[in-house]
């Protein structure tokens, strides 16, 4: 009985230490082609058509909301020490320091992430995939370096909307419905957002499209079993990207703070 146990969680073991060897050196093998020239611009510029103009409604909407509810919450609790003047900078910093770029992340996961992931499963099972090898083509520099880029030029990108977005709507819960003072809001804020926050926001977005690209075309690159492993695929994809966003965000606000 014990015996048997033990060869379980030892085979469990050598899995997941394969596994994690595997997705290394597709990261390492990804990073290399998407370094090395020639670069694929229309490919490029059509990930960042589907990554970020595509996902520009969404994260508007999200943004906006997002910062509403941040004034809305923070009003009324700074109101019970007499602090609503710094309302416009628990705003700002929260969204540029954290909330931006994790919730900017999640939802590109969600919308850009799942369908990438299916998409190169599909041409996976489809032996599309194959087919390129047989024709000497190097199907991790033709399909995922371009979606590697895609995601660092986007992610960024569309954190800086996020940002900019919420600490407008919630300008406009604070200033517009709660009263709070428009010049106290916009110093309060000018005053204590400085440069290092703007920065620890961009490096989260930067790590986060890493994340995100990695994980979703390593779970479509090496899909099996036809359409069920399709979908297992995409839904693991969003389960593991969201949790190491999660994760990453922890760290990285340990070390940039």
């Amino acid at each position: 009985m014990i015996l048997s146990i033990a060869e379980a969680l030892g085979a469990r073991a050598i899995r997941a230490t394969r596994s994690i060897g595997e997705m290394g050196l597709f990261l390492g093998a990804s990073l290399a082609s998407a370094a090395v020239p020639p670069y694929r611009g229309r490919n490029i510029v059509k990930q960042i058509h589907f990554i970020g103009v595509k996902s520009v409604f969404v994260i508007v909407l999200t943004a906006a909301f997002t910062g509403m509810v941040l004034a809305l919450q923070g009003f009324y609790t700074l109101r019970k020490f007499g602090s609503e003047g710094v309302l416009g900078s628990l705003v700002a910093l929260s969204l540029i320091r954290g909330l931006g770029p994790v919730l900017s992340a999640l939802l590109v996961t969600g919308r850009a992430g799942s369908a990438l992931t299916a998409e190169i499963g599909i041409m996976r099972i489809g032996e599309q995939i194959d087919s390129l090898e047989t024709m000497g083509i190097d199907p991790i520099r033709f399909l995922v370096a371009p979606r590697l880029l895609g995601f660092l030029l986007s992610v960024p990108l569309l954190t800086a909307i996020f940002d900019v977005v919420g600490i407008y709507g919630g300008y406009l819960v604070g200033v517009k419905l709660l009263g709070v003072n428009a010049g106290v809001y916009l110093g309060q804020m000018e005053a204590s957002v400085v440069l290092g926050d703007v920065t620890q926001g961009i490096w989260k977005s930067l790590a986060f499209a890493l994340l995100i690209a990695w994980v979703c075309t390593f779970k479509g690159y090496f899909t099996r079993r036809g359409a069920e492993g399709v979908s297992q695929a995409t839904t693991s994809a969003v389960v593991v990207s969201s949790v190491l966003v999660l994760v990453c965000d922890y760290f990285l606000t340990s070390v940039l703070l």
